[in-house]
């Protein structure tokens, strides 16, 4: 039998990553957080003291990242253990993050990465969440959802994120950066962020995430 694959693309703030950790602890299949992956193997770079512009080092060491993502059945929060390591507050620093932006410029990396995220298609199943997982990693995937919400909504829930955590934030600016990022991310040359031809378009700008889960979850189990 095949292993099925769900993949689950669109911008920042559509929901995805939670959507995914749900439908897979309910599914009990696999997880992938793609865009952590960038994050993952700058973090381990920078650990074990590899250039940043290193590109044939730093293509290895992503070709070979004892990396798993763990959904907790209880509460749906992911663990990212790096050989045995939690390292899921480390990989979201501001040091992660600017040197992920370095090492993602790199095809080398970008090209060992498309393989190891492919190592994640194992049984009993694979929910894969990012921005070309339907459109280049996983083309062939059982079924495929393309999550947004306009961009006033992400900016509205991304506000409140702030809030909650005590940051201070302008509700406009973020709403202006939101709709510049998916400017770029929709013209960009490699891996543009598109739905797949074959995707089912869901707009989360009204609908709760249990609302969300139990669509994507019909479309994976029609009645």
């Amino acid at each position: 039998m095949s292993v099925p694959i769900l993949t689950i693309d669109g911008p920042s703030g559509a929901g995805k990553g939670t959507v995914a950790t749900r439908i897979a602890s309910i599914k009990g299949w696999h997880f992938l957080d793609s865009g952590a992956l960038y994050r993952i193997t700058a973090y381990a770079a920078l650990r074990d003291g590899v250039a940043l512009d290193d590109e044939e080092a730093l293509s290895r060491l992503a070709a070979a990242l004892p990396v798993r993502f763990e959904v907790d059945p209880g509460n749906g929060e992911v663990r990212v253990v790096l050989a045995g390591e939690n390292i899921g507050d480390a990989i979201r620093s501001e040091e992660a993050g600017n040197a992920a932006s370095k090492v993602a410029a790199l095809p080398g990396v970008r090209a060992a990465l498309l393989a190891r995220q492919r190592d994640f298609h194992r049984a009993p199943g694979l929910v894969a969440d990012g921005r070309d997982m339907g459109t280049v990693v996983f083309p062939d995937a059982d079924t495929k959802v393309f999550l947004t919400a306009s961009a006033e909504e992400r900016a509205n829930r991304r506000y409140k994120q702030l809030s909650d955590k005590g940051i201070s934030a302008n509700l406009r600016a973020l709403a202006e950066e939101i709709a510049e990022r998916d400017a770029r991310d929709s013209q960009r040359a490699v891996s543009p962020l598109v739905a797949a031809a074959d995707a089912v378009t869901i707009d989360s700008s009204d609908l709760t995430i249990d609302e969300v889960v139990r669509k994507v979850i019909g479309l994976m189990d029609p009645a």
